[in-house]
C-alpha cells in the first residue's frame, strides 16, 4: 500500500496524554469547574490585595504587593488544572489533588477565627472536600486514563 491511502498520524498530538473515547463524564466537569472557582476565587483575593497595597494605607506596602503577587501565582495551579481537566489530561488530576489538599489547612484557620471569615472557611472545605470526592471516583480516573497500580498495560 502506498502511503497516500495509509497517511502517518500526525505527530503533533503523540505526546498528547488525552482520552477521547465517549463523552466527558459530569463528574469530571464539575471538579474541572470547582478547581476554576478556586482559581477565580485566589485571583480576586489576590488583585484585592494588591490594589489595597497600592492604593491604601498598608502596614507594610512591599508585604501587601508581595501577597498580591504570592496569590496571582497561587491562582496558576487551580486554573491549569481545571483546563487540563476539561480536555481529559491524565497529569491535571495531581495539580488538582494538590490544591485541595493546600485548600483544607487553608480552610481550617478560617474556621478557627471569630469573624466573617468562618462563613469562607465553611465554603472552601466544601468545595475542597467535594473536589477530592470528584476526583478520586472511577469513571473521573477512567475519563483520564489513569490506571491504578499493578494496572498497566
Amino acid at each position: 500500500m502506498s502511503s497516500e491511502q495509509n497517511p502517518a498520524p500526525d505527530t503533533a498530538d503523540a505526546g498528547a496524554d488525552v482520552v477521547a473515547d465517549g463523552p466527558r463524564p459530569s463528574r469530571l466537569t464539575w471538579a474541572a469547574a470547582l478547581a476554576a472557582l478556586e482559581g477565580a476565587a485566589l485571583v480576586a483575593a489576590g488583585v484585592w490585595v494588591l490594589v489595597l497595597g497600592l492604593t491604601g494605607d498598608p502596614d507594610n506596602r512591599q508585604q501587601a504587593v508581595t501577597g498580591g503577587i504570592t496569590l496571582l501565582v497561587l491562582a496558576l495551579l487551580p486554573l491549569l488544572a481545571a483546563r487540563g481537566l476539561l480536555l481529559r489530561r491524565g497529569w491535571s488530576r495531581g495539580p488538582a489533588v494538590i490544591t485541595q489538599i493546600m485548600a483544607l489547612p487553608v480552610a481550617y484557620n478560617l474556621l478557627k477565627v471569630d469573624s466573617m471569615a468562618v462563613g469562607a472557611g465553611i465554603a472552601l472545605a466544601a468545595v475542597a472536600v467535594a473536589s477530592l470526592v470528584l476526583l478520586v471516583n472511577r469513571s473521573t480516573t477512567q475519563a483520564l486514563g489513569i490506571k491504578g497500580p499493578g494496572r498497566a498495560e
